[in-house]
């Protein structure tokens, strides 16, 4: 485990181990919200995780921050990864937009503990859309990974996952709070 900072938080650093990312914008700022800087973020994240052999699952993007679970190589490349993302990733914002503040406030990392662990930390990433109110249905929100993961699972399936971890509901992240 490792620490950066005093007010970074601590980062665990586990080979061949499943992850829980969030990333988040500085002062929750909306400069996520366009299609082309989601789509940008998206295609970077797949690569950056790629470089290092880490396995991308799930993902969401909304307009100030995002969720993804991903399966590490070596833990120890977990903050080569970020901080690529982040930097390339502001480097592109800023190309578009101007601003005098960081863009990227920090990400967290968490292991689960278990498999229900694992099932209701995804069913809050698969149901983050709702919750902040940008789509009625899962299946609207074009910037998540639940479109596929419907289509893998099937409906019933994918329904079952949601009743049987229902605790997502309840799950109140620190780094999500002021969203």
């Amino acid at each position: 485990m490792f620490k950066k900072g005093r007010h970074a938080p601590a980062h665990l650093q586990l080979d061949r181990a499943q992850y829980f990312v969030t990333g988040a914008i500085y002062r929750r700022r909306p400069l996520l919200r366009d299609h082309d800087v989601k789509q940008y973020l998206l295609e970077t994240m797949r690569d950056c995780l790629a470089e290092k052999a880490w396995q991308l699952e799930h993902w969401v993007i909304l307009d100030n921050h995002y969720h993804l679970t991903a399966t590490s190589a070596l833990g120890s490349d977990l903050p080569k990864i970020f901080r690529k993302l982040h930097v390339l990733s502001a480097r592109y914002i800023l190309d578009r937009q101007h601003s005098e503040l960081p863009i990227w406030w920090n990400y967290w990392d968490y292991c689960p503990r278990d498999e229900r662990d694992y099932y209701v930390r995804l069913n809050y990433l698969l149901n983050n859309p709702v919750k902040h109110g940008y789509a009625s249905r899962l299946e609207d929100y074009p910037y998540s990974s639940f479109g596929q993961t419907l289509a893998s699972l099937g409906r019933e399936r994918l329904a079952r996952q949601f009743t049987e971890h229902a605790g997502y509901r309840s799950l109140n992240l620190p780094e999500d709070r002021d969203d």
